[in-house]
Order: C-alpha cells, then structure tokens, then sequence
C-alpha cells in the first residue's frame, strides 16, 4: 500500500477508554478523554455506516457485552471487506476474568473458533463471517519465562502440536494460567 493509501486506512477503537489505539477512532460510553464517539454498544445499529473501517480494535470490551454474537455481527457490519478485528479479552483462567463484576463473558482459547466461517457450527452464530487469522495465549510471566507460552500457541505454527493447547486448556488451565486471549479475524464479506 502506498503512502497515502496508508493515510486513508480507517481504524475503529471500541470501547477505548482513556487508551486508545493511535489515528483510530475512539467508541466508548464513557466520555473521558480520548474517546471521539461516545455510544451505548447496547444500542443497535452503531453510529458508523457500513463497510466503514479497514481495522477494528476491541480491547477488553467484548467480555462486557450483552450478547457477544450480536457485538461481532455489528462490527461485522461496519467492518470492510478483508478488514481485521483485534480482539483482546482475559482467558478465562485469569483471576482478573473473574473478579470485574462487569464482565458477562469468559473465554477460551478456542471461542473464537466458532466464528470462522468454516466452523462446523458456525450457522447458529449470526450474520457475520470471519476467518480466524491467530489465536494468541498470553501467559503469566512466570510460565512465558518458563516458555510454557511458546508451547501453548505453537499451534498456530504447527497444527500438529494442537495437543498441547487442548491438553493445557482442558486440563491445566487452572493450574498454569493464562493471562489474555489475543484474537485476530479477518471479515469475509
């Protein structure tokens, strides 16, 4: 991409808060400083047009929301063709997931799986389609020191290590915990 066609990318920051991401577009409900459109996400449709942003960043929101399928389906709405959804939430092994009576939602490694438009259950997920790019664990320091992170999202580099998340999350997600979820998805319109 050229210079100015870098210029003109549209980037969408839900739920910013007071951190949001540079040259986006800040949505929150809160009006404190940096947010640029101040919006209930319970409230749909958003303010935005359709096809409106090249990439959308949703950092610690989507675990607040009311319903997280109608939340991805209007991203879905406002997001570009081949635009990519950056989504970051605690794994549900993390006390932080657990301890905001705000959050609604707790998720696994493999949620967002369930949104590719490949999934074999993915027709009772709303409207919006995407293709799931990565799926990135973030471990606490002591088992990224320990490179039990490595392990975790080998995965996404061998799918023949695949064992080794699924072993982790069903077995000693509890023991050894994860910190973050980092999701990235790519809208297929």
């Amino acid at each position: 991409m050229d210079r100015q066609g870098a210029n003109t990318r549209r980037l969408l920051d839900v739920g910013c808060g007071r951190n949001k991401v540079a040259r986006a577009i800040g949505l929150d409900r809160i009006p404190v400083e940096g947010v640029d459109v101040v919006y209930d996400l319970e409230m749909f449709p958003y303010p935005f047009v359709t096809d409106a942003f090249d990439e959308i960043h949703a950092r610690h929101i989507i675990e607040h929301v009311a319903s997280v399928v109608h939340f991805l389906d209007e991203l879905h709405r406002i997001a570009r063709p081949g635009a990519r959804l950056y989504i970051t939430t605690p794994h549900y092994s993390y006390a932080h997931s657990w301890r905001d009576p705000t959050h609604r939602w707790h998720f696994s490694s493999y949620t967002f799986d369930y949104f590719d438009a490949d999934h074999p259950a993915r027709y009772y997920l709303g409207r919006g389609r995407f293709h799931v790019i990565t799926v990135q664990v973030k471990m606490l320091r002591l088992w990224r020191w320990m490179g039990v992170e490595w392990l975790i999202n080998a995965v996404m580099h061998h799918r023949r290590w695949r064992f080794f998340r699924r072993i982790w999350e069903e077995y000693l997600a509890f023991v050894v915990r994860a910190r973050e979820i980092h999701a990235v998805l790519e809208v297929i319109k």
